[in-house]
């Protein structure tokens, strides 16, 4: 198999995280009181499973083109947790008349017909890229 077109350099995933953390990390500390996480993962399985049925739902469907936006989120706090950050992944389907914002054609919105993924391990402390 062919490597993805999207795919990028290990230099390249390095120089974005410390770009995150360098342009975000400090702030969301400050603003928490904590260290929050920043990585999250999920076994190849669990994602395929989810894409698998992200694909037949869509089929039922009859959306030809469905695809996954990933959304940033945060466990409320507990009186025995912190309230870290998790992300989940939102279905989407295309969109019938495509709209432009900022200059670029927007042609997905959210399919809130199937259930989001979330409940993934997330790193704490965060491993470093």
């Amino acid at each position: 198999m062919a490597k993805p077109s999207k795919s990028i350099s290990v230099e390249a995933a390095k120089a974005l995280q410390n770009k995150w953390k360098e342009s975000r990390a400090l702030e969301i500390e400050q603003a928490q009181g904590y260290q929050d996480t920043r990585e999250f993962w999920y076994s190849l399985e669990e994602l395929q499973d989810y894409l698998d049925y992200v694909k037949e739902q869509s089929i039922a469907q009859g959306i030809s083109k469905p695809g996954i936006r990933i959304y940033f989120g945060a466990y409320a706090k507990t009186p025995t947790k912190k309230s870290y950050a998790t992300i989940f992944l939102a279905p989407t389907k295309e969109k019938s008349n495509p709209i432009l914002e900022d200059g670029e054609a927007v042609n997905n919105e959210n399919n809130y017909d199937i259930d989001p993924m979330n409940i993934g391990s997330n790193g704490y402390p965060p491993i470093n890229y």
